[in-house]
Protein backbone atom coordinates (compact mmCIF):
# COMPACT_ATOMS: atom_id res chain seq x y z
CA UNK A 1 0.00 0.00 0.00
CA UNK A 2 1.26 3.38 -0.80
CA UNK A 3 1.78 6.18 2.00
CA UNK A 4 0.02 9.24 2.03
CA UNK A 5 1.72 12.71 3.16
CA UNK A 6 0.69 15.70 4.11
CA UNK A 7 3.18 18.44 3.25
CA UNK A 8 2.83 22.03 4.49
CA UNK A 9 3.97 24.89 3.06
CA UNK A 10 4.46 22.82 -0.49
CA UNK A 11 5.29 25.53 -2.66
CA UNK A 12 8.32 26.80 -0.40
CA UNK A 13 12.03 25.84 -0.60
CA UNK A 14 11.81 22.37 1.48
CA UNK A 15 8.68 21.74 1.11
CA UNK A 16 8.63 21.52 -2.41
CA UNK A 17 11.51 19.61 -2.44
CA UNK A 18 10.51 16.86 -0.26
CA UNK A 19 6.50 16.87 -2.05
CA UNK A 20 8.98 16.34 -5.35
CA UNK A 21 10.86 13.46 -3.70
CA UNK A 22 7.73 12.09 -2.08
CA UNK A 23 6.06 11.69 -5.39
CA UNK A 24 9.00 10.22 -6.83
CA UNK A 25 8.84 7.26 -4.15
CA UNK A 26 5.37 6.63 -4.73
CA UNK A 27 3.74 8.56 -1.69
CA UNK A 28 0.21 9.98 -2.14
CA UNK A 29 1.18 13.55 -1.25
CA UNK A 30 -0.92 16.45 0.00
CA UNK A 31 -0.11 19.64 -0.53
CA UNK A 32 -1.05 22.67 2.08
CA UNK A 33 -0.56 26.11 0.76
CA UNK A 34 -2.27 28.89 1.51
CA UNK A 35 -2.35 29.44 -2.32
CA UNK A 36 -1.10 25.81 -3.33
CA UNK A 37 0.52 25.71 -6.84
CA UNK A 38 -0.55 22.40 -9.67
CA UNK A 39 2.13 20.23 -10.32
CA UNK A 40 1.76 16.46 -11.33
CA UNK A 41 1.14 14.33 -8.57
CA UNK A 42 0.12 16.46 -6.00
CA UNK A 43 -3.30 16.51 -4.29
CA UNK A 44 -3.62 20.59 -3.63
CA UNK A 45 -5.07 21.91 -0.08
CA UNK A 46 -5.39 25.45 0.34
CA UNK A 47 -5.84 26.47 3.99
CA UNK A 48 -4.12 29.68 6.25
CA UNK A 49 -3.17 28.32 9.03
CA UNK A 50 -3.26 31.15 11.26
CA UNK A 51 -7.35 30.06 10.70
CA UNK A 52 -8.12 27.16 12.63
CA UNK A 53 -11.27 26.55 11.70
CA UNK A 54 -10.37 26.71 8.09
CA UNK A 55 -7.31 24.84 8.57
CA UNK A 56 -10.02 21.87 10.33
CA UNK A 57 -12.27 22.19 7.59
CA UNK A 58 -9.92 22.18 4.63
CA UNK A 59 -8.42 18.58 6.53
CA UNK A 60 -11.24 17.02 7.27
CA UNK A 61 -10.51 14.33 4.75
CA UNK A 62 -6.70 13.84 5.23
CA UNK A 63 -5.36 11.32 7.22
CA UNK A 64 -1.20 11.08 6.49
CA UNK A 65 0.55 8.65 7.94
CA UNK A 66 3.59 11.34 8.01
CA UNK A 67 3.19 15.31 7.97
CA UNK A 68 6.29 17.56 7.06
CA UNK A 69 5.94 20.94 8.29
CA UNK A 70 7.84 22.90 6.39
CA UNK A 71 6.60 26.93 6.74
CA UNK A 72 6.22 29.81 8.46
CA UNK A 73 5.50 33.57 8.82
CA UNK A 74 7.90 36.54 8.96
CA UNK A 75 6.69 39.37 11.64
CA UNK A 76 8.41 42.57 13.08
CA UNK A 77 9.23 41.31 16.35
CA UNK A 78 10.18 37.93 17.81
CA UNK A 79 7.31 38.48 20.31
CA UNK A 80 4.57 38.48 17.07
CA UNK A 81 7.23 35.22 16.11
CA UNK A 82 6.30 33.34 18.28
CA UNK A 83 2.55 34.27 18.93
CA UNK A 84 2.03 33.23 15.00
CA UNK A 85 4.14 30.58 14.08
CA UNK A 86 3.37 28.97 17.74
CA UNK A 87 -0.67 29.23 16.49
CA UNK A 88 -0.14 27.80 13.43
CA UNK A 89 1.45 24.62 14.35
CA UNK A 90 -1.45 24.17 16.81
CA UNK A 91 -3.59 24.85 14.36
CA UNK A 92 -2.23 22.57 12.03
CA UNK A 93 -2.21 19.73 14.35
CA UNK A 94 -5.93 20.66 16.26
CA UNK A 95 -6.86 20.57 12.39
CA UNK A 96 -5.41 16.98 11.72
CA UNK A 97 -8.16 14.29 12.90
CA UNK A 98 -6.57 12.06 15.59
CA UNK A 99 -3.99 9.45 14.04
CA UNK A 100 -6.12 5.88 13.15
CA UNK A 101 -2.90 4.37 12.63
CA UNK A 102 0.90 5.25 13.54
CA UNK A 103 1.80 8.50 12.26
CA UNK A 104 4.98 10.75 12.14
CA UNK A 105 5.23 14.79 12.06
CA UNK A 106 8.48 16.46 11.07
CA UNK A 107 9.19 19.93 11.74
CA UNK A 108 11.61 21.78 9.87
CA UNK A 109 13.35 24.79 12.19
CA UNK A 110 16.72 25.78 11.30
CA UNK A 111 20.33 27.02 12.57
CA UNK A 112 18.64 29.57 14.51
CA UNK A 113 18.12 27.00 17.37
CA UNK A 114 21.66 27.80 17.99
CA UNK A 115 21.97 31.06 16.76
CA UNK A 116 19.12 33.11 18.26
CA UNK A 117 16.28 34.68 16.83
CA UNK A 118 16.34 37.84 14.35
CA UNK A 119 15.64 40.14 16.91
CA UNK A 120 19.30 38.90 18.78
CA UNK A 121 20.39 37.13 15.83
CA UNK A 122 24.27 35.94 16.18
CA UNK A 123 24.57 37.82 19.07
CA UNK A 124 25.66 37.34 23.19
CA UNK A 125 26.91 33.90 24.17
CA UNK A 126 26.60 31.52 21.34
CA UNK A 127 27.10 27.55 21.56
CA UNK A 128 30.95 26.35 20.41
CA UNK A 129 30.64 25.24 16.35
CA UNK A 130 30.13 22.51 15.50
CA UNK A 131 26.67 22.88 16.39
CA UNK A 132 25.52 19.74 18.05
CA UNK A 133 22.25 18.79 19.04
CA UNK A 134 22.42 18.12 22.68
CA UNK A 135 23.39 21.79 23.01
CA UNK A 136 19.65 22.48 23.85
CA UNK A 137 18.36 25.97 23.72
CA UNK A 138 19.58 29.58 24.49
CA UNK A 139 18.27 31.53 27.40
CA UNK A 140 16.46 34.12 24.68
CA UNK A 141 12.31 33.74 22.91
CA UNK A 142 12.38 32.09 19.97
CA UNK A 143 9.72 31.19 17.62
CA UNK A 144 11.37 28.03 16.86
CA UNK A 145 10.94 26.46 20.62
CA UNK A 146 7.53 27.49 20.10
CA UNK A 147 7.21 25.42 17.55
CA UNK A 148 8.69 22.72 18.96
CA UNK A 149 6.44 22.94 22.10
CA UNK A 150 3.38 22.76 20.15
CA UNK A 151 4.80 19.87 18.35
CA UNK A 152 5.74 18.22 21.58
CA UNK A 153 2.45 18.44 23.20
CA UNK A 154 0.07 17.51 20.36
CA UNK A 155 2.30 14.53 20.07
CA UNK A 156 1.94 13.85 23.86
CA UNK A 157 -1.59 14.08 23.73
CA UNK A 158 -2.15 12.38 19.75
CA UNK A 159 0.39 9.06 20.16
CA UNK A 160 2.63 10.15 17.48
CA UNK A 161 6.29 10.62 16.59
CA UNK A 162 7.77 13.32 15.88
CA UNK A 163 11.30 14.90 14.05
CA UNK A 164 12.96 17.78 14.47
CA UNK A 165 15.29 18.92 11.89
CA UNK A 166 17.74 21.97 11.81
CA UNK A 167 19.23 23.09 8.55
CA UNK A 168 21.47 26.11 7.57
CA UNK A 169 20.65 28.30 4.72
CA UNK A 170 18.44 26.35 2.23
CA UNK A 171 19.65 25.86 -1.14
CA UNK A 172 16.52 25.26 -3.55
CA UNK A 173 13.80 27.30 -5.56
CA UNK A 174 11.02 29.22 -4.84
CA UNK A 175 9.67 32.30 -5.81
CA UNK A 176 8.63 34.20 -3.63
CA UNK A 177 9.95 32.76 -0.67
CA UNK A 178 11.14 35.15 2.30
CA UNK A 179 14.46 33.18 2.29
CA UNK A 180 16.32 32.24 -0.04
CA UNK A 181 19.92 33.53 -0.59
CA UNK A 182 20.81 31.23 -3.86
CA UNK A 183 17.69 32.83 -5.85
CA UNK A 184 18.91 36.42 -4.55
CA UNK A 185 23.03 35.75 -5.35
CA UNK A 186 21.67 34.84 -8.81
CA UNK A 187 19.51 37.79 -9.51
CA UNK A 188 22.68 40.19 -8.23
CA UNK A 189 25.29 38.21 -10.34
CA UNK A 190 22.84 38.88 -12.82
CA UNK A 191 22.51 42.75 -12.23
CA UNK A 192 26.20 42.98 -11.87
CA UNK A 193 26.71 41.78 -15.31
CA UNK A 194 24.02 44.05 -16.68
CA UNK A 195 25.09 46.85 -14.97
CA UNK A 196 28.92 46.38 -14.85
CA UNK A 197 29.20 46.87 -11.12
CA UNK A 198 31.52 44.64 -9.28
CA UNK A 199 30.50 41.64 -7.83
CA UNK A 200 31.65 42.62 -4.69
CA UNK A 201 31.13 40.38 -1.31
CA UNK A 202 28.64 41.70 0.72
CA UNK A 203 29.55 40.16 4.23
CA UNK A 204 32.14 40.23 7.03
CA UNK A 205 35.47 39.01 7.21
CA UNK A 206 34.90 36.25 9.31
CA UNK A 207 32.14 34.99 6.95
CA UNK A 208 34.94 35.36 3.87
CA UNK A 209 37.43 33.78 5.49
CA UNK A 210 35.64 31.53 8.31
CA UNK A 211 34.28 28.00 7.23
CA UNK A 212 30.92 27.23 6.89
CA UNK A 213 28.20 24.87 5.55
CA UNK A 214 24.64 24.64 3.77
CA UNK A 215 21.84 22.74 2.89
CA UNK A 216 20.39 21.62 -0.12
CA UNK A 217 16.77 22.17 -0.05
CA UNK A 218 16.87 17.88 -1.83
CA UNK A 219 19.20 16.76 0.89
CA UNK A 220 16.89 18.13 3.37
CA UNK A 221 14.08 16.40 1.54
CA UNK A 222 15.94 12.68 1.97
CA UNK A 223 16.13 13.44 5.41
CA UNK A 224 12.81 14.18 6.35
CA UNK A 225 11.64 11.14 4.56
CA UNK A 226 14.16 8.34 6.06
CA UNK A 227 13.25 10.12 9.59
CA UNK A 228 9.87 9.35 8.76
CA UNK A 229 10.75 6.04 7.93
CA UNK A 230 13.35 5.06 10.17
CA UNK A 231 12.05 3.72 13.63
CA UNK A 232 15.24 4.77 15.78
CA UNK A 233 15.07 8.57 14.18
CA UNK A 234 11.34 8.61 16.33
CA UNK A 235 11.36 11.34 18.77
CA UNK A 236 14.99 13.48 17.72
CA UNK A 237 16.21 16.78 16.25
CA UNK A 238 18.51 16.70 13.86
CA UNK A 239 21.14 18.52 11.59
CA UNK A 240 20.68 18.60 8.30
CA UNK A 241 23.67 20.12 6.06
CA UNK A 242 25.74 18.87 2.87
CA UNK A 243 28.18 17.27 4.68
CA UNK A 244 31.03 18.91 3.23
CA UNK A 245 32.14 22.75 4.34
CA UNK A 246 33.62 25.81 2.65
CA UNK A 247 34.83 29.00 2.80
CA UNK A 248 33.07 32.42 0.84
CA UNK A 249 36.24 33.13 -0.82
CA UNK A 250 36.37 30.32 -2.61
CA UNK A 251 32.75 29.93 -3.37
CA UNK A 252 32.62 33.54 -4.34
CA UNK A 253 34.78 32.72 -7.15
CA UNK A 254 32.90 29.24 -8.23
CA UNK A 255 29.39 31.62 -8.38
CA UNK A 256 30.99 34.41 -10.89
CA UNK A 257 32.72 32.26 -12.71
CA UNK A 258 29.27 30.23 -13.50
CA UNK A 259 28.05 33.49 -14.69
CA UNK A 260 30.92 34.83 -16.76
CA UNK A 261 31.68 37.84 -14.47
CA UNK A 262 34.85 38.49 -12.29
CA UNK A 263 34.69 38.60 -8.64
CA UNK A 264 35.43 42.02 -6.75
CA UNK A 265 38.72 41.63 -4.64
CA UNK A 266 37.63 41.67 -0.81
CA UNK A 267 38.46 44.12 1.12
CA UNK A 268 37.02 43.50 4.72
CA UNK A 269 34.07 46.30 4.50
CA UNK A 270 30.85 44.88 5.32
CA UNK A 271 28.62 46.12 1.85
CA UNK A 272 24.95 45.14 2.29
CA UNK A 273 23.06 43.76 -0.63
CA UNK A 274 20.31 45.47 1.00
CA UNK A 275 21.69 48.50 0.07
CA UNK A 276 23.67 47.00 -3.12
CA UNK A 277 20.17 45.98 -4.71
CA UNK A 278 18.04 49.21 -3.09
CA UNK A 279 17.75 50.85 -6.20
CA UNK A 280 17.37 47.90 -9.05
CA UNK A 281 13.95 46.65 -9.20
CA UNK A 282 13.33 48.70 -12.67
CA UNK A 283 16.85 47.26 -13.74
CA UNK A 284 15.19 43.60 -13.11
CA UNK A 285 12.00 45.09 -14.73
CA UNK A 286 13.79 45.91 -17.94
CA UNK A 287 15.81 42.24 -17.69
CA UNK A 288 13.14 40.23 -17.50
CA UNK A 289 10.79 41.61 -20.07
CA UNK A 290 13.89 41.80 -22.91
CA UNK A 291 14.77 38.46 -22.08
CA UNK A 292 11.13 36.97 -21.87
CA UNK A 293 11.23 36.03 -17.47
CA UNK A 294 8.87 34.66 -16.15
CA UNK A 295 9.12 37.00 -13.02
CA UNK A 296 9.64 40.49 -13.33
CA UNK A 297 9.09 41.82 -9.55
CA UNK A 298 12.83 41.58 -8.14
CA UNK A 299 11.19 41.41 -4.34
CA UNK A 300 9.64 37.71 -5.47
CA UNK A 301 13.15 36.66 -6.14
CA UNK A 302 15.41 38.64 -4.05
CA UNK A 303 15.89 38.44 0.00
CA UNK A 304 18.89 40.63 0.32
CA UNK A 305 17.83 41.27 4.07
CA UNK A 306 18.39 37.22 5.06
CA UNK A 307 21.25 36.93 2.24
CA UNK A 308 23.06 39.48 4.68
CA UNK A 309 22.10 38.10 8.05
CA UNK A 310 24.01 34.92 6.98
CA UNK A 311 26.67 36.36 4.99
CA UNK A 312 27.43 39.30 7.98
CA UNK A 313 27.61 37.07 10.92
CA UNK A 314 30.71 37.75 13.11
CA UNK A 315 30.97 34.00 14.08
CA UNK A 316 31.79 31.22 11.98
CA UNK A 317 29.29 28.79 11.48
CA UNK A 318 29.53 24.74 11.09
CA UNK A 319 26.97 22.28 11.74
CA UNK A 320 27.64 18.40 13.38
CA UNK A 321 25.76 15.76 11.33
CA UNK A 322 26.93 12.58 13.24
CA UNK A 323 24.02 12.25 15.22
CA UNK A 324 22.05 11.16 12.42
CA UNK A 325 25.01 9.57 10.46
CA UNK A 326 25.60 7.36 13.47
CA UNK A 327 21.66 6.36 13.17
CA UNK A 328 22.03 5.69 9.23
CA UNK A 329 21.43 8.32 7.23
CA UNK A 330 24.09 8.84 4.48
CA UNK A 331 22.84 11.38 2.11
CA UNK A 332 26.07 14.01 1.02
CA UNK A 333 25.58 16.93 -1.70
CA UNK A 334 28.39 18.97 -2.78
CA UNK A 335 26.88 22.59 -1.63
CA UNK A 336 28.97 24.08 -5.01
CA UNK A 337 26.92 21.75 -7.05
CA UNK A 338 24.20 22.70 -5.62
CA UNK A 339 24.25 26.17 -6.54
CA UNK A 340 24.86 25.02 -9.96
CA UNK A 341 21.77 22.89 -10.54
CA UNK A 342 19.86 25.59 -8.99
CA UNK A 343 21.02 28.09 -11.55
CA UNK A 344 20.41 26.14 -14.04
CA UNK A 345 17.35 24.97 -13.17
CA UNK A 346 16.51 28.88 -12.88
CA UNK A 347 17.59 29.65 -16.33
CA UNK A 348 15.75 26.63 -17.92
CA UNK A 349 12.48 27.53 -16.20
CA UNK A 350 13.25 31.23 -17.56
CA UNK A 351 13.39 32.40 -14.22
CA UNK A 352 17.19 34.34 -14.74
CA UNK A 353 18.68 34.33 -17.97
Amino acid sequence: MSKTALVVGASGIGGSATASLLIEKGWQVYGLARRPVARDGLIPVAADLQDAQATADALKDVHPDAVFLTTWLRRDSEAENIRVNGAMVRNLLNGLAKPRRPRHVALVTGLKHYLGPFDAYAKGAMPQTPFREDQGRLDVANFYYAQEDELFAAAERDGFNWSVHRPHTVVGKAVGNAMNMSTTLAVYAILCRETGRPFTFPGSAVQWDGLTDMTDARQLAEQLIWAAETPQAANEAFNIVNGDIFRWRWMWRRIAQWFEIEPAPFDGTVRPLEQQMAGDAAIWRSIAEREGLIEADLTRLASPWHSDADLGRPIEVVTDMSKSRKLGFTGYQSTDESFFDLFQQLRDERIIP
